[in-house]
């Protein structure tokens, strides 16, 4: 066994970042008497797995060879048959995997059938790399509600935009590209209204055969205009203006024939948490929210965020008025502030990102 090959699988797997949603990400390397005779990755939902196209590319070579998969192979029939008998019918000796699926369709059971054919099955190399390459399907598959990854780009002393809003740019080129790459990742995209009433965003991928997220509005007065670029874009992706049952008739009818409107729940704002389950029963796996302070607040308020992209730039913008990333009331109580675990801080260009996971003691371990 060489973790290097596990490496290689791990690097194919994240190829498809952003494409196979609501499946994982998924690479498979096959090696024999040292040399890679097959490798493959899985590209996009309903389409082969991983294995199968490793196993294809070995052919006839692949028996006696080691087959290292970053996930645990299935072992059930679902848009493409279990890979499992793929693997037993090669021949293989050995099969290294990074994690078990949690897929309760799987969980074990791919293990299990590959070790009662006589397979000898290592698992847990480069297990925790594998679960970080795939947090967002782990999470989905669990719990059927999608990962949510908060952005926000600020001046070194926490300001959004001045007191007057401005906010255009506070971070350089390079990261707000890498802002696109993370469009580009995840389902969709989720801002408040006032981010559209202020900045009049498209909320699309500018990368080169770059994705369109999912585009979501939480708006719960209907209050932004039907003329927002948002609302008159050429995508493939669909925009969804969530609200409430009872915002103002007369501005849903204006806003019908640009967006899907989805009424969330009765009140004056949208229950975040019910818009939350409503997105994962569409089998939205993923959100990237880009919103203002008030969303962003409200969030990290209801313990609903997975993930913190934090860019900040050499700015010191000032003011008492000027709004922070998060808004709200916040705690009374230091002790009280969302711990983050997992920090890892790098430069982007010439700003700082901060990536790391909210630390909620409730939290299940996956």
């Amino acid at each position: 066994m060489d973790e290097k090959y596990m490496e290689l699988a791990l690097e194919l797997a994240q190829k498809a970042a952003g494409r196979t949603s609501p499946n994982p990400l998924v690479g498979a390397v096959i090696v024999k008497d040292n040399k890679i005779i097959g490798q493959g990755y899985h590209k996009k939902a309903g389409t082969p797995h991983a294995e199968r196209i490793a196993l294809l590319e070995a052919g006839e070579k692949a028996q006696d060879a080691d087959l290292y998969v970053t996930l645990e192979p299935c072992n059930h029939f679902g848009r493409t048959p279990p890979c499992t008998e793929a693997i037993i019918a090669a021949k293989l000796k050995n099969v290294y995997v990074a994690v078990l699926d949690p897929n309760p369709l799987v969980a074990g059971q791919g293990i299990m059938r590959l070790r009662n054919m006589g397979l000898n099955v290592v698992t847990g190399i480069k297990e925790q790399e594998a679960r970080r390459l795939n947090e967002v399907f782990f999470k989905y598959i669990i719990t059927k509600l999608p990962y949510v990854v908060l952005k926000s780009a600020s001046s070194l002393d926490g300001k959004i935009a001045t007191r007057e809003g401005h906010s255009q740019w506070i971070t350089g080129e390079k990261a707000r590209n890498f802002g696109h790459k993370l469009r580009n990742m995840y389902d969709a995209i989720m801002v408040g209204s006032g981010t559209v009433l202020v900045d009049d965003p498209q909320l699309t991928c500018r990368l080169e055969n770059g994705k369109d997220p999912i585009r979501i509005i939480v708006d719960s007065k209907l209050s932004i205009s039907p003329e927002a670029k948002v609302l008159n874009l050429k995508s493939t992706a669909p925009t969804i203006i969530a609200t409430t049952k009872d915002a103002p008739r007369e501005k849903y009818q204006r806003l019908v024939s640009k967006a899907e409107i989805l009424e969330v729940n009765s009140g004056d704002r949208v229950d975040l948490k019910q818009l939350i389950k409503i997105l994962g029963d569409r089998e939205i796996t993923s959100i990237l929210v880009e919103g203002g302070a008030t969303l962003s607040g409200s969030l990290i308020e209801e313990k609903l965020i997975d993930k913190f992209y934090l860019f900040y730039a050499p700015l010191i913008i000032r003011g008492s008025s000027a709004p922070g990333f998060a808004g709200g009331l916040g705690p009374a109580r230091l002790e009280d502030a969302l711990k983050l675990k997992d920090v890892a801080i790098r430069k982007i260009g010439e700003d700082i990102l901060v990536t790391a996971y909210p630390y909620y003691s409730e939290t299940v371990e996956e």
